[in-house]
C-alpha cells in the first residue's frame, strides 16, 4: 500500500458507508459524522468507478443542503482494511 487518500477537513469531506443504491446515480450514505445523506455520483466518476452497497466513500456535503452530498472518492478493499487498522474507520 503506497498512499491512501484521507478526507480533507478544510473541504468539508467526510467518510461514509453506502447503504442503498437509489438509481439514477443516487445513493443513501451513512456518514461518520452521524448523519444519513442522499449522495450523487458526479458525471466524471459515473462510468469510471462502480459503487456498490457496503463500499466506503468520501462525500462532500452541500453548503446549502446538509442532507445531500457529492461522492468524490471510493476505497478499494485493501484500502479499507488499512484505514480500519490505523483507526480512521469504525464499523
Amino acid at each position: 500500500m503506497t498512499r491512501v487518500r484521507l478526507p480533507r477537513a478544510h473541504d468539508r469531506e467526510v467518510f461514509g458507508y453506502v447503504e442503498t443504491l437509489l438509481g439514477s446515480n443516487r445513493l443513501r450514505v451513512r456518514c461518520l459524522d452521524g448523519k444519513e445523506r442522499m449522495a450523487r455520483i458526479p458525471g466524471k466518476m459515473k462510468k469510471r468507478i462502480w459503487i456498490r452497497e457496503g463500499d466506503v466513500v468520501i462525500v462532500v456535503p452541500w453548503d446549502f443542503q446538509d442532507e445531500k452530498a457529492d461522492v468524490v472518492w471510493r476505497y478499494t478493499g485493501p484500502q479499507v482494511d488499512y484505514l480500519e487498522r490505523k483507526g480512521f474507520l469504525k464499523r
